[in-house]
């Protein structure tokens, strides 16, 4: 029998005992609200009211004519209020939090999308908002903090280490140990201990129950094979969810960054460069030394350079019901330029990564076959990241000229 927490050998619950009490009482109430179809009625409600549940799931005419191959779908998770697949995760845990009786709610970010959902879930309820961010994704992502900071949420640049992800939640857990008893920590990716991982990807399911229906209903069948990208994996596991138990091969897309051989990427389950240890509370893949310190990571996108993964990804990895890539950054921004000027979709550099390996698989499958890439989020975000690697020479003057009026105001 399984232990509670655990997926194969991953998974788990390391907490310092101070923090025990906080989890059983996270714990007993997800058991709670689980078995309560209530509660998934009204969260599905509030998402079709609030959000824009259900999302759309596009037919890429153009792409499909592109490639000849596959009839490529994309599940439009970008259409989102707040830009992505990460409403769906923090307006759950938002209703979660007020049945909990809890005042105050606190996050980490990287990409700097779950930190403005989580800020628009505080000010939708009326929630205190702490939000940590690595020093350096506050520097790429400045539009994003912008945002968290106009709707109220308290803005914590993280110093410490790499001054990434890893860093903004060890941030956010030594605050929430602080602060038990008003405080919930709205942690943002199927990541973390138990019940995180399980609680993240039940509350992403419904991306996974949606696009099933919606594929049989245009398709008239399943697809042959699912991408997504993978950083945590809450968007994976939100799309995978919809499918594991039917004939249909998962992809998962992490970040390749300058390319695996280069050591300078985050590719945790597509490479053999990670190793199993227990960080941050769980036990699973992480790129780590020799001596269990945790290596820097890189990619072009700002959500897919966590040390970590999923536990539950790690033990489908494991048993091969996931299928693990990466894609290089020089790929990503080029299979970010085909799907604008093919389909006039902005994917975000995350769910570009998906993007690259369903472009490189299309057409090895017939034209009786269809598959579906999770857009996770929009690229308008990325404006500045995406127009500096694309080396765009009228974007570097207007940035030049308005540093320049800034500097003579």
């Amino acid at each position: 029998m399984a232990k509670t927490g655990y997926y194969g050998e991953y998974g788990g619950a390391f907490l310092p005992e101070i923090l025990i009490p906080t989890f059983k009482e996270l714990e007993q109430e997800f058991a709670r609200i689980k078995s309560d179809p209530g509660f998934w009625e009204e969260y599905v409600h509030t998402m079709s009211t609030y959000s824009c549940r259900p999302t759309p799931l596009t037919y890429a005419e153009n792409l499909t004519r592109h490639f000849a191959g596959a009839q490529i779908y994309i599940k439009r998770e970008d259409l989102n209020h707040t830009g992505a697949h990460k409403a769906n995760n923090v307006i759950a845990q938002g209703l979660l939090v007020k049945k909990m009786g809890k005042r105050r709610v606190i996050a980490e970010t990287g990409a700097g999308q779950h930190g403005v959902a989580t800020a628009t879930m505080a000010a939708k309820y009326g929630f205190e908002c702490t939000i940590y961010m690595g020093e350096v994704d506050v520097l790429r992502q400045r539009p994003n903090v912008f945002w968290m900071e106009q709707l109220g949420a308290k803005v914590v640049a993280v110093k410490d280490g790499s001054r990434t992800l890893k860093d903004a939640m060890n941030a956010a857990f030594r605050d929430w140990a602080a602060n038990m008893d008003s405080t919930h920590y709205v942690l943002g990716t199927a990541s973390g201990p138990h019940p995180f991982p399980e609680m993240v990807s039940y509350f992403q399911s419904i991306i996974g129950q949606e696009a099933r229906e919606q594929i049989l209903k245009y398709a008239g069948k399943l697809p042959a094979r699912v991408f997504a990208c993978v950083g945590g994996g809450s968007n994976a596991m939100g799309l995978f969810g919809g499918f594991m138990d039917d004939p249909v091969e998962l992809v998962g897309v992490e970040a390749g960054g300058k390319g695996l051989e280069s050591g300078l990427h985050a590719a945790r389950l597509a490479s053999d460069q990670a190793t199993v240890g227990v960080a941050q509370g769980y036990k699973t893949y992480f790129l780590q030394d020799d001596d269990g310190q945790m290596r820097e990571t890189h990619s072009v996108s700002a959500g897919l350079d966590y040390v970590g993964v999923s536990p539950i990804l790690a033990h489908l990895s494991e048993t091969g019901r996931v299928r693990f890539a990466a894609a290089t950054d020089t790929e990503v921004v080029e299979a970010l330029k085909l799907c604008m000027r093919k389909e006039g979709l902005i994917p975000a550099l995350e769910s570009a990564h998906a993007f690259v390996q369903a472009f490189k698989e299309a057409s090895e499958l017939s034209r009786d076959e269809c598959i579906i890439i999770n857009q996770s989020g929009r690229g308008d975000k990325d404006i500045f990241t995406v127009a500096d690697a694309i080396g765009d020479p009228q974007w570097e003057k207007f940035i030049c000229n308005k540093a320049e009026e800034y500097k003579n105001a």
